[in-house]
């Protein structure tokens, strides 16, 4: 179940027992939990090897069949397919892999320290501020 891809969650309901139960087997039999984790293991690197795939682009052997007019039977071609390289996919391996250099991210420059100058604002106007005889 797990090469096709099953949760936790499937795998408890597949046994007809609770989410800890399966936990809990998890934890007592080494057995049960190595192969838990091949099987996830295996699935996982098949779709990481289908999104490589799919962000690098891929040829694969294809055939069509086709009923030319008049023709008294089909004709067989067999071709080579290819599926270009997917920019989203491309995209979401990058993000993944260079995460440094390709993460969505935000920069916030700020010129100078924000508190200094808030501090000496305040400064400003305390000294401003009328002062009491005895000072």
């Amino acid at each position: 179940m797990c090469l096709a891809g099953a949760t936790n969650l499937d795998l408890s309901h597949e046994f007809g027992v609770s989410l800890q139960t399966l936990r809990n087997w998890r934890a007592k039999y080494p057995e049960f939990l190595a192969a838990l984790k091949t099987g996830k293991e295996i699935a996982d690197a098949q779709v990481e090897r289908s999104l490589y795939e799919r962000a690098t682009g891929y040829s694969f052997d294809a055939v069509k069949i086709f009923m030319p007019a008049g023709a008294s039977e089909a004709v067989k071609v067999e071709y080579v397919e290819h599926v270009p390289p997917d920019p989203t996919s491309m995209i979401f391996w990058l993000k993944n892999r260079k995460p440094e250099e390709w993460r969505d991210k935000t920069e916030l420059k700020v010129s100078g320290d924000p508190l200094a100058e808030l501090l000496a604002e305040f400064r400003q106007q305390y000294e401003a501020l009328p002062k009491a005889p005895d000072e």
